[in-house]
C-alpha cells in the first residue's frame, strides 16, 4: 500500500465521524434543493439552465472563499506533488504553487516561454492567486473574472494590499461570454474552471477568441475517463457517482480530455498536448479533508453555510473518483496559430 493510499484510508476514516455528525443535514441537503443534471456537453443547454446553474455558482463561491482562504490561502486549486510522496499540512501551499510552474512548464515545454505574455486573462479567477503570481513572474498585465461578487471584491483588495493594482484587475464576467474584445491577450489561463462550464464548445471558443495570434491557452480541469472506442456513454454507476458530485458542486455534465482536444482542434489550434496529472494531485483531497477535521476547520464550516457544508460532505466521493480512474485531473494545452 502505498504512503498515499495509507493517508487517505486514515483521513478518510476520520471522515466518517463528520459525516455523521452531519448526517441530519446530509438528508436534508439531498432532499432539498437537488440541482437536475444538465445534458451532455454535445447537447445544447437552455439559457435558463445556464442561468440557473452559473447563479448556484456564484453563491457557492460567495459562501465558501473565505473559509478557503482562511485555511489554504489565495490559491484555489489543487496542487503537484510527487508521486506517493509523503506530505504535510505545510507543503500544500507550495504543491499550490508548484502547480501553476507545472503548468506553464508543460505548456511552454521550458522553464520560460520564448516570448514573455505581457496580456494575461484568467478566466475563473477565484480570488486571483494566479492572476497576481503570473503578473509578478512576468511583469503583465492580467484581468480576472469570475462569477463570485465576493470572490472579484477580494481578489481587488488582495490586489491592492500586495501593490499590484497597476498590474491586475477583476470583475464579474461570464467566461461564456468574456468581455473583452477579440485577439486581446497572449496568455489564456483557465486553472479549475472549465468544470463549470454548461457549454464546453462555447467555452473553448471564447478562450480561442479573446487569444492574440501566436497566443497560448492553458485549460487545467476536472475530466472523466476517456471512453474506450467500444463505449458510447459512462457506465450507470460512474454516472451515479459524478451525479452526486455535481450537485454539491453545481458541475454541469462533464467531458473528457480528449473531448476538449477535439473542441480545440475544430477552431484549428495548434500544438495541442494533454497530460493526466491525477497520480500529481493524489494528496489533496485527503488534505482537504483533513484540514476540515481541524477545530478551527470544523468551526468555519459550521458557519459558512449550506452549500459550503454540502460541498464537504461529498469530498470522499472525489477520492473515490480517482481511486476508481473515473475523475482525471487533466491539463490542455494549445496554441492560436500567428
Amino acid at each position: 500500500m502505498t504512503t498515499t493510499t495509507c493517508y487517505s484510508v486514515r483521513i478518510l476514516s476520520a471522515f466518517n465521524t463528520f459525516q455523521t455528525t452531519f448526517s441530519s443535514a446530509a438528508t436534508r441537503l439531498s432532499s432539498v434543493g437537488a440541482r437536475k443534471q444538465l445534458k451532455p456537453p454535445s447537447a445544447s443547454v437552455s439559457s435558463n439552465e445556464i442561468e440557473v446553474l452559473q447563479k448556484g455558482i456564484a453563491e457557492l463561491y460567495d459562501e465558501s472563499s473565505g473559509l478557503w482562504e482562511d485555511i489554504w490561502g489565495e490559491h484555489m486549486h489543487h496542487g503537484f506533488y510527487d508521486p506517493d510522496s509523503s506530505v504535510s499540512i505545510s507543503d500544500h501551499r507550495l504543491a499550490q504553487i508548484r502547480m501553476v510552474e507545472e503548468s506553464l512548464a508543460f505548456a511552454y515545454g521550458s522553464a520560460e516561454p520564448a516570448k514573455i505574455p505581457k496580456k494575461i486573462v484568467d478566466v475563473g479567477c477565484g480570488i486571483g492567486g494566479s492572476s497576481r503570481y503570473l503578473a509578478r513572474k512576468y511583469g503583465a498585465q492580467c484581468q480576472g473574472i469570475t462569477l463570485s461578487p465576493v470572490q472579484a471584491q477580494r481578489a481587488q483588495a488582495l490586489a491592492a494590499g500586495q501593490g499590484l493594482s497597476d498590474k491586475v484587475s477583476f470583475q464579474v464576467g461570464d467566461a461564456l461570454n468574456q468581455p473583452f474584445p477579440d485577439g486581446e491577450f497572449d496568455l489564456i489561463w483557465s486553472m479549475e474552471s472549465g468544470e463549470h462550464m454548461p457549454n464546453k464548445e462555447k467555452f473553448v471558443s471564447e478562450l480561442a477568441r479573446v487569444a492574440a495570434p501566436g497566443a497560448t491557452i492553458i485549460l487545467v480541469t476536472w475530466c472523466h475517463r476517456i471512453l474506450s472506442p467500444s463505449e458510447e456513454s459512462l457506465r450507470p454507476d460512474e454516472k451515479k457517482l459524478l451525479d452526486r458530485i455535481c450537485d454539491a458542486y453545481y458541475l454541469p455534465a462533464w467531458c473528457s480530455a480528449s473531448d476538449y482536444v477535439k473542441l480545440m482542434e475544430s477552431l484549428s489550434l495548434e500544438d495541442i498536448k494533454t497530460a493526466d496529472w491525477s497520480e500529481n494531485v493524489a494528496p489533496f483531497w485527503p488534505a482537504v479533508i483533513e484540514s476540515a477535521l481541524t477545530w478551527k476547520g470544523f468551526t468555519s464550516l459550521l458557519r459558512s453555510g449550506w452549500k459550503t457544508i454540502r460541498g464537504a460532505l461529498v469530498m470522499p466521493l472525489m477520492i473515490e473518483g480517482y481511486k476508481k480512474d473515473l475523475i482525471k485531473f487533466s491539463i490542455i494545452t494549445c496554441r492560436k496559430p500567428a
